[in-house]
């Protein structure tokens, strides 16, 4: 009687285990998890907007191909509100490549360059690339004011406002361009004159 009585218990005690070890592995995966937050420091202001813009223009393209293949009627509007998405995606989008130095660059003439010649051509691309911004960002300004009043083709909306939203580019590419200067001056080399520093680190 005891012996029968025994035997149940060890196997109950057997097969406890794995039911505790695999609770002790979920809890470890969630501790696991914990630590691999997701860390968001590293986008910036333009990032979002142009996000936003992003998906909003892609559901105009999506509205337009669904009216016209399924409805059959074409809503006109989403084709010049799409393009006119496009406007902030591309400029405000530029300014997120300016600070996370992301434009086509050619470096080659750097490598054969002592450092203090290197360092003093990096910093006069930084100074024309800011007044290059700038200029544009007051060009666009002035086109803004021009058709300032002036309706859409398809809908009586402003047409100004999708190119202060360029100038709202240009202007963020210009207020990036100069922290990117002032951040290579102080660290003293530029991506320009080491690539491979700046390769995989968070902007």
């Amino acid at each position: 009687m005891s012996l029968h009585s025994a035997l149940p218990a060890a196997g109950g005690a057997a097969e406890s285990h794995p039911v505790e070890s695999s609770a002790q592995a979920l809890v470890a995966s969630f501790a696991e998890a914990d630590q691999h937050t997701v860390n968001l420091s590293g986008y910036g202001i333009e990032d979002w907007v142009c996000l936003g813009f992003f998906w909003t223009m892609a559901g105009l393209v999506f509205l337009q191909f669904f009216s016209r293949y399924v409805l059959n009627d074409s809503f006109a509007w989403t084709e010049e509100l799409a393009v006119y998405c496009l406007m902030p995606v591309v400029f405000i989008g530029a300014s997120m490549c300016v600070r996370r130095v992301r434009h086509i660059q050619v470096n080659l003439v750097y490598s054969h360059l002592p450092t203090a010649a290197g360092r003093a051509l990096s910093t006069l691309v930084d100074l024309v690339a800011i007044a290059f911004y700038g200029y544009a960002s007051w060009l666009v300004a002035r086109y803004a004011l021009a058709v300032d009043n002036e309706p859409m083709t398809t809908i009586d909306w402003n047409k100004s406002y999708v190119y202060w939203l360029a100038f709202a580019g240009f202007a963020l590419m210009t207020v990036r361009g100069v922290q990117v200067a002032v951040n290579n001056w102080r660290r003293g080399f530029s991506p320009l004159q080491n690539p491979g520093f700046f390769d995989g680190l968070p902007h």
